[in-house]
C-alpha cells in the first residue's frame, strides 16, 4: 500500500519541480527590466520643476529667471526631425535646480532596487569656459536619482527647495547622485549630445509600500547664467537587490 502511494507521488513532485526551473531562471534574482523614454510622440508621464530659488511674485520676477520646461524639436546643428525634453533657466540665485521627474509603478513593495542612469542630452555649453559663479560646463552638475516620495519643490520663507535631499551642486546624497556635468566636449558654444550615466556605480533606491519610485533627473547649478538643456534619451535599468 505503502509503496503504491510512492509510485503515485513520485511524477507529482517531478512535474512541480519543473514547473518551478523557469527554463533555469532564478525567481529569486529576476533579470533587470530597462526603461526607455525618447520623448518623440509626448513627454511619457515626465513632470518638470524648479527649485532652489526665491518665490517669484511678478512677472518681472519670472522674467528673469527665465524658467521653461516642454518639448521642443532638437537645436542646429542637430537633427530638428527629433524631440527632446527641455528645461531651461537663468541662474539668478546661485544654485538653481531644473528637474523632470516620473512615477514607475508596479514594482515590488518595499523593495530595494539599482538604478543605472543612461543620459543622452544637449548641451551649447564649451569645455573650459569661463563665467560668473562657475563655469557653463563645468559648473552645472547632472544629477539623477529616486525616492519612493514623490519629490517636491516645497516653498520656506519665501524660497523654493525640495522636500528630498538632492545635495548641493557637486555633491552627490542619499537620494540623487552626481552623473557628472553638461560641458560638451568642445571648445564651441553650440550644441552637441553628449552621454552621461553611472554604469560602474548602480543608483540604491527603496519603493513605497505600493510598489512605486519616483525616478529624478536634473541639474545643480553653480554657473550664475542662463542653461537650456534637451534630454534626447533616457535609459534606466531597474533591478532589485536581495
Amino acid at each position: 500500500m505503502h509503496i503504491a502511494k510512492f509510485r503515485i507521488l513520485l511524477p507529482v513532485l517531478t512535474a512541480l519541480s519543473l514547473a518551478h526551473c523557469d527554463s533555469g531562471k532564478d525567481p529569486a534574482n529576476p533579470a533587470p527590466q530597462t526603461l526607455t523614454y525618447s520623448f518623440e510622440s509626448g513627454a511619457d508621464g515626465w513632470i518638470a520643476g524648479f527649485a532652489d530659488h526665491p518665490e517669484l511674485k511678478t512677472p518681472g520676477d519670472s522674467a528673469l529667471y527665465e524658467l521653461a520646461s516642454g518639448r521642443e524639436a532638437l537645436p542646429a546643428p542637430l537633427d530638428a526631425a527629433k524631440s527632446a525634453f527641455v528645461l531651461q533657466g537663468h541662474n539668478r540665485s546661485d544654485d538653481l535646480f531644473m528637474f523632470m521627474k516620473r512615477k514607475v509603478e508596479r514594482l515590488e513593495p518595499n523593495q530595494d532596487y539599482a538604478l543605472t542612469f543612461t543620459l543622452r542630452l544637449a548641451s551649447n555649453a564649451a569645455s573650459g569656459g569661463v563665467g560668473i559663479g562657475g563655469a557653463p560646463g563645468e559648473s552645472v552638475y547632472l544629477k539623477a536619482g529616486a525616492s519612493g516620495a514623490e519629490p517636491k519643490p516645497t516653498l520656506n520663507n519665501g524660497f523654493w527647495t525640495m522636500n528630498i535631499d538632492k545635495g548641493n551642486q557637486a555633491t552627490g546624497s542619499a537620494q540623487m547622485a552626481v552623473l557628472g556635468n553638461v560641458a560638451n566636449g568642445t571648445s564651441e558654444y553650440v550644441y552637441q549630445l553628449i552621454t552621461r550615466e553611472n554604469a560602474t556605480t548602480p543608483f540604491n533606491a527603496r519603493t513605497n509600500s505600493q510598489g512605486e519610485l519616483w525616478l529624478i533627473i536634473g541639474t545643480d547649478s553653480g554657473f550664475e547664467g542662463k542653461t537650456k538643456l534637451f534630454y534626447d534619451d533616457v535609459k534606466v535599468e531597474v533591478k532589485a537587490v536581495n
